[in-house]
C-alpha cells in the first residue's frame, strides 16, 4: 500500500508565486493611473465649484473676488489659487503637489471666466 502524501510541492508554491508576481505588474500601474485622474477629478470638481462662487460673487459685488474672499480651498494633492482677479477677469489655477507631479501633462489646471480649461486633454467633458 502507498501513502498518500499531502501538500503543496515546492514547483507548485514558486509556479502561484510567478503568476501572482505577473498579475500584480500588470495590476499596480493601472492602479497608481487610476489614483492620480482621480485626485485630478477631484480638484477639477473643486475649480468648478470655486467657478460658480466667482459667478455668484460678481452678481453681487460686480467683480471677482479672491480666495480668501471666497473662503479658501484645499486640496493634499494640488495648491489651489486664483490669479489675474480684476472687474472682469480671473483664472484659477491648481498645481500638482508630491506624488500628483507623476500626472504627466496634467500638472497645472486652469480655469477662466469663459469657461477655457487648460491643458483640455486633463478636462473631460
Amino acid at each position: 500500500m502507498m501513502k498518500r502524501m499531502r501538500g503543496v510541492t515546492l514547483l507548485e508554491l514558486m509556479i502561484v508565486v510567478a503568476v501572482l508576481a505577473i498579475l500584480a505588474g500588470i495590476a499596480y500601474p493601472s492602479y497608481q493611473r487610476y489614483v492620480l485622474e482621480s485626485h485630478r477629478a477631484d480638484v477639477q470638481g473643486q475649480l468648478l465649484k470655486l467657478q460658480l462662487a466667482e459667478e455668484s460673487y460678481r452678481v453681487k459685488n460686480n467683480s471677482f473676488a479672491t480666495l480668501v474672499q471666497l473662503g479658501g480651498a484645499s486640496s493634499n494633492h494640488y495648491t489651489i489659487s486664483i490669479n489675474n482677479v480684476s472687474a472682469s477677469t480671473y483664472t484659477l489655477q491648481a498645481v500638482a503637489t508630491g506624488s500628483q507631479t507623476g500626472d504627466s501633462g496634467c500638472t497645472t489646471l486652469t480655469l477662466d471666466q469663459n469657461d477655457n480649461k487648460t491643458p483640455s486633454d486633463c478636462w473631460k467633458n
